[in-house]
């Protein structure tokens, strides 16, 4: 999907106010349609009862329909409860609510969440008419105009204003769009009080070319510190090559220089999965965990939140990556920075993150992280005992009560493992029957056992040190 923004300038306050007019009925319509479809109206009847109630012709009416359903199926997947949308903001409205706001700032803010209410119109592309019918592009001799039907047959034109002179690209793309016919869709809104339009265009991708059929680029994208790790891996998933890409540039600024220096990240990735002829690999992140409290105030759902984030980042790489036939897979991130850390690490002497980047790509080959035999070694020697005095070491070492919290968490968490295993007859790498515990848990013990006491306060960005200790064996040394 390719977007353009532009700003319209209309050729009299009078037209200006009649498309006003226009974007406050079809935004009531949509409204109006949401409620409906909350007490299961279907889409024909609500069709023909909305065209005569808001005076809207039978594509606007379609248009907001689809807008309203839209709405109503993201706030299902999102958990939400649907009948407590509301349009305009949620985080303003209640902002509006609160008592100590008054004079300019309360004006200011009501004006802002009114403008959201009231101030939109969408108009769906097709290609039986050429482009668009109720939101038409027109190329004259003195200039770029948007033509919009304001009913009966009766369109008003606005000039469209691509930007300025560096921007001059988006005035020639929306003239190309407007002379090949194809469809597009237009989304109107007002901002402070100015029309802008939003043109978008579904742009078709070649043919998949580079599969991972000679290998793959795993990527991990780090919040602290901002940074980009790749691996590189042949068809059967052993480590080739590797690197690391800052991403200073993320960490402050306006929202328009972060936007463009994520597309300039993901075209370094791109390039480089391009120039390796490799598939790419990144995780698939989800935000629909809330926390117990359901308000995402947890810290799994502050990680996942702020991972969140940098999902604009991943969806630039799997844009870029398509536009250029390159396959991207995705897949779960669960315990791959645990098992990057703690297995190859160590093996290959490489940073955390290089690791963890290396664990996607493998798992993107649909390779399995079997637990090294010196691994399970350790793990069979460990006891109960030995995780009691650990818990008694941390509580007096440990000075910062968020890390120490967690770390008493995780090794009660893993007592509760072992103590389960004591009743089996050896300890397998497998998912255990019957209890709450998977094959990830031996993962995690095995965390707790050996980076825990030897960086309590902090976790490092190089297990190195633990070379000797696990690939080599020589564990039992105070």
């Amino acid at each position: 999907m390719i977007v353009i923004q532009a700003k319209l300038i209309f050729l009299s306050q009078d037209d200006k106010q009649i498309v006003l007019d226009l974007m406050r009925r079809w935004s009531s319509c949509m409204r109006f349609a949401y409620k409906r479809l909350l007490e299961g109206y279907d889409r024909n009847t609500l069709k023909r009862e909305l065209q005569g109630i808001f005076n809207l012709n039978s594509r606007y009416v379609d248009d907001a329909i689809m807008k309203a359903r839209s709405t109503l199926e993201s706030s299902k997947e999102l958990g939400n409860n649907p009948k407590k949308v509301i349009f305009g903001g949620k985080d303003l409205f209640k902002k509006l609510q609160k008592r100590h706001i008054n004079g300019k700032e309360y004006k200011k803010l009501k004006t802002k969440w009114q403008e959201r209410r009231k101030g939109n119109l969408y108009s769906r592309g097709d290609k039986s008419k050429k482009g668009n019918l109720n939101t038409r592009i027109e190329v004259k001799e003195n200039g770029t105009f948007l033509r919009i039907n304001v009913g009966e047959r009766k369109y008003l034109y606005a000039r469209i204003e691509a930007g300025y002179k560096k921007n001059k690209s988006r005035g020639k793309l929306l003239q190309e769009i407007a002379q090949s016919n194809i469809p597009y869709s237009v989304e109107v809104k007002l901002k402070n009080g100015n029309i802008y339009a939003y043109f978008a265009i579904e742009k078709e991708y070649p043919e998949i070319k580079i599969t991972k059929e000679k290998g793959v680029i795993g990527i991990d994208v780090n919040a602290y510190p901002d940074n980009i790790s790749w691996a590189e891996t042949d068809e059967k998933g052993n480590l080739i090559s590797y690197g690391n890409m800052p991403m200073t540039e993320l960490a402050s600024g306006s929202k328009d220089k972060k936007e463009y220096f994520r597309w300039q990240y993901a075209h370094e990735i791109v390039n480089i999965a391009k120039e390796k002829g490799k598939a790419i690999v990144i995780e698939g992140l989800d935000i629909k965990n809330k926390g117990k409290r359901g308000d995402f105030s947890g810290r799994k759902s502050r990680r996942i939140r702020h991972n969140f984030s940098y999902r604009a980042l991943l969806s630039k790489i799997k844009t870029l990556a398509k536009r250029e036939g390159i396959e991207v897979i995705e897949v779960n991130p669960s315990y791959t920075s645990i098992i990057g850390m703690l297995k190859y690490s160590p093996q290959y002497m490489i940073t955390k993150d290089i690791a963890a980047a290396y664990v996607i790509a493998r798992r993107g080959l649909g390779k399995e992280e079997k637990m090294p035999n010196n691994y399970m070694k350790f793990l069979n020697a460990l006891t109960v005992d030995e995780l009691e005095e650990l818990k008694e070491h941390v509580k007096k070492t440990v000075r910062n009560k968020h890390i120490n919290k967690k770390h008493l968490k995780e090794i009660d968490k893993a007592i509760k493992f072992l103590q389960s295993l004591e009743s089996k007859p050896g300890r397998v790498l497998e998912p255990l029957n019957g209890t709450s515990f998977s094959a990830y848990n031996f993962w995690q013990v095995l965390k707790v056992a050996v980076v825990t006491p030897l960086s309590p306060e902090k976790v490092p960005r190089d297990f190195s040190a633990l070379r000797e200790l696990l690939i080599q064996g020589k564990w039992g040394d105070p």
